[in-house]
Parts: structure tokens; C-alpha cells; sequence
């Protein structure tokens, strides 16, 4: 649980938060706007915060704590995950761990936006309706294209974009919406 979720599920802005913890209202600004990392504050500080927010320390500094993966290992855990669980069962975890949602807040968009765009892709292969919850995500879109590694190796050695092009004519739907050419989700080993 990041800080933000911390403060939206406790209905508190940050000047409440602050007064109530007795952090400065900068430093407060400073974790929330990501210039000053949590898991570097003091443990006074980061008491003040959990105490006032009724949650505890280790909830709150676990996802800062976390190391990003390369997006290709992010990828391909997620298409094992489906392959191990089944397409219904990722579906119902996949939003019952509102994945999505804390990838997006903590600014990993391509990895919230792969797993959003394999939760749609999952539904409709399943005539499952989509879950509405992610509607605002729907409507983001990464600035520029992330092609899978063995394309972008395809390419560098024939040395053109041939590959590329060709990816992106025959992408999934679902993944092509936000900017991730992505053409086989289902076949991992």
C-alpha cells in the first residue's frame, strides 16, 4: 500500500495528514510527490505517518522497498502466471490484488497498462464484460511503442524496421491500444 492509497482509503488530504502526524506539510509533499523516497525518511517519521494513518510500518514501506524487473521479465511472469492459473483464475486475482491500480501509482505505466491490456484481452477471450473500475486507464496510451526484445534484435540484425512493422500490423488489439506490440501471450515456456 503506498502512501497515497494509505491516505485515500483513510479519507485524508495531506494537510490533515500532516497536522495529525506532526510531519511538516513539505516533507509530507516531498514522499507524496516522490522527491523524497519513504524508505529513506526516519523511522519517527514514518511512525508519525503509519500511526496517524492506522497502518502498519511494514505495509506502508513494502511497495517502496520493491525492486522494478526489466519489463521483458515483468512480461513474461505475467503470461506464466495466466499459463499456471487458468484465464479466470488470473482474472479474478489479477483484481482482487488491484495490481493495476498500484503499478499505475507508482508510475510504472507499461507494466499497469500490459497487465490492464491482458485483463482485456483475457475477458474478451472468455466473454467475460470488462471491468469498468479501469475505465480512466483505458483512455492512456504510452508515448512510444515497446516492442518485444526478440523483434527489436530482428531488426538491429537485418538492420531495418521490416519486423517492427510487421509486429505491429498483427499485435493483439488489446495491448496495441496502449502502445505495447505484443502478438503471443498464451504460448510461454
Amino acid at each position: 500500500m503506498t502512501i497515497q492509497d494509505a491516505m485515500r482509503q483513510n479519507h485524508m488530504s495531506m494537510y490533515r495528514l500532516a497536522k495529525a502526524s506532526e510531519v511538516p506539510y513539505t516533507t509530507l509533499n516531498d514522499i507524496v510527490s516522490g522527491k523524497t523516497r519513504l524508505e529513506k525518511c526516519s523511522a519517527e517519521t514514518v511512525y508519525r505517518l503509519c500511526r496517524s494513518l492506522n497502518v502498519s510500518m511494514e505495509d506502508l514501506i513494502a511497495p517502496y522497498m520493491l525492486k522494478r524487473p526489466s519489463f521483458e521479465n515483468f512480461k513474461s511472469t505475467v503470461c506464466h502466471r495466466v499459463k499456471s492459473m487458468g484465464d479466470i483464475a488470473f482474472i479474478v486475482d489479477t483484481l482482487e490484488r488491484q495490481e493495476i491500480r498500484d503499478y499505475y501509482d507508482r508510475k510504472w505505466y507499461p507494466e499497469s497498462l500490459y497487465l490492464l491490456a491482458m485483463l482485456d484481452y483475457l475477458s474478451r477471450e472468455n466473454d467475460i464484460p470488462l471491468c469498468d473500475e479501469y475505465d480512466d486507464l483505458r483512455l492512456c496510451k504510452l508515448e512510444k511503442p515497446i516492442y518485444p526484445a526478440s523483434v527489436r534484435a530482428i531488426c538491429a540484425a537485418m538492420k531495418n524496421d521490416t519486423a517492427m512493422k510487421r509486429a505491429a500490423e498483427t499485435a493483439i488489439p488489446e495491448f496495441a491500444r496502449f502502445n505495447i506490440i505484443e502478438n503471443e501471450v498464451k504460448n510461454v515456456v
